[in-house]
């Protein structure tokens, strides 16, 4: 069968792989399609080179069908259609608290152990979440996304008619637009790249470009003067840290989503003046996929402007190199069987 393999220097090559028997408590897939997030970007560029075994097959926002169970498979069938949720917790540690979704010993399925780009993977089974019939297998792909997005407006506590901020306008802070707008929150997005302000005005959403906007002053035209309930921080940038602290209003919610890997100034004395509340979010639990599915299922959320290209994984390489050249892309998608 066939398998992209990351192989280091920003490259990948198509290779056979044998099919993985599914031992006990596992399930084969036949993967329909695997869509590319900003972690298989950083593999790719080399900064996840002492993390990854190279050469590796990497991938996790994937659907496919079960085509193999192993023993011990309850709650699904061969034929049954289904999302992954590329979480392997591992051993359980007393500082996880009981949140094996974040756990110490965590492997994530795709980075730490090989992933989806190829046409069949073998996971545990209870990863899996079945799809409905309402759900594409197209669609099957960006559960994983749409989950992120879930539980990041989940833990922020987001009630009906709050005004909500999301500083970065890419991929998961688009989807946690969606979402949060669907859950009754006034929503503006701070995006600086022309592209993805037109997409965000496209599906309706205002949109603030702070390179060339005051965004505090803007955020209180928003919000006529009471300023954000929740500040959504996605950018990952310095400017992003810095300006978030200003824009909640007393008692508002500051929601931390990107990975700052660096340290960087953040103004705590505006968690003191106004009694802010910081909260970080990461991955997600499996309540967030099954609301994920449910969105899609309902047609909730405008996904067809969300994904930018699908093409074969015969064109992975093509593919990592046009992200690259256009940073204003969203999803991009490999299908890596034919007649999905």
């Amino acid at each position: 069968m066939n398998a992209a393999y990351y192989v280091g220097n920003k490259t990948f090559r198509l290779g056979d792989a044998e099919p993985v028997k599914p031992g006990p408590g596992e399930a084969r897939l036949r993967i329909a399609y695997c869509g590319i997030c900003g972690t298989d970007v950083h593999i790719y560029h080399g900064q996840m080179d002492r993390r990854v075994h190279i050469p590796q097959v990497i991938g996790h926002e994937t659907s496919g069908e079960i085509v193999e169970l192993g023993p011990d498979v309850t709650g699904f069938q061969v034929g049954d259609r289904v999302a992954v949720r590329p979480l392997q917790p591992g051993e359980p540690s007393p500082v996880d608290n009981g949140c094996s979704h974040i756990g110490q010993n965590l492997k994530f399925l795709g980075i730490d152990t090989p992933g989806a780009m190829q046409e069949s993977w073998t996971v545990p089974a209870y990863t899996l979440h079945r799809l409905p019939a309402s759900v594409s297998m197209l669609e099957g792909a960006v559960v994983e996304p749409v989950a992120v997005a879930c539980h990041d407006v989940r833990l922020s506590g987001l009630r009906e008619g709050e005004e909500v901020v999301i500083i970065g306008g890419g991929p998961i802070g688009l989807l946690i637009a969606m979402v949060a707008r669907h859950q009754g929150g006034h929503v503006l997005i701070a995006e600086t790249n022309a592209q993805r302000i037109a997409l965000a005005r496209e599906l309706g959403f205002e949109v603030v470009d702070p390179v060339h906007e005051d965004l505090p002053a803007a955020v209180a035209a928003f919000t006529h003067e009471a300023m954000a309930d929740i500040v959504f921080e996605v950018s990952g940038s310095a400017a992003g840290a810095t300006v978030m602290t200003q824009l909640p209003r007393v008692r508002g919610r500051i929601v931390l989503v990107a990975i700052h890997s660096q340290p960087k100034p953040v103004e705590l004395f505006r968690f003191f003046w106004r009694e802010l509340k910081m909260i970080g979010v990461r991955v997600y639990e499996p309540e967030d996929f099954d609301e994920a599915i449910r969105l899609l299922g309902e047609k909730a959320l405008p996904l067809d402007r969300f994904i930018t290209l699908v093409a074969p994984l015969a064109d992975i390489q093509q593919v990592f190199e046009t992200i690259d050249s256009n940073p204003a892309g969203m999803k991009y998608l490999l299908q890596c069987t034919e007649g999905r």
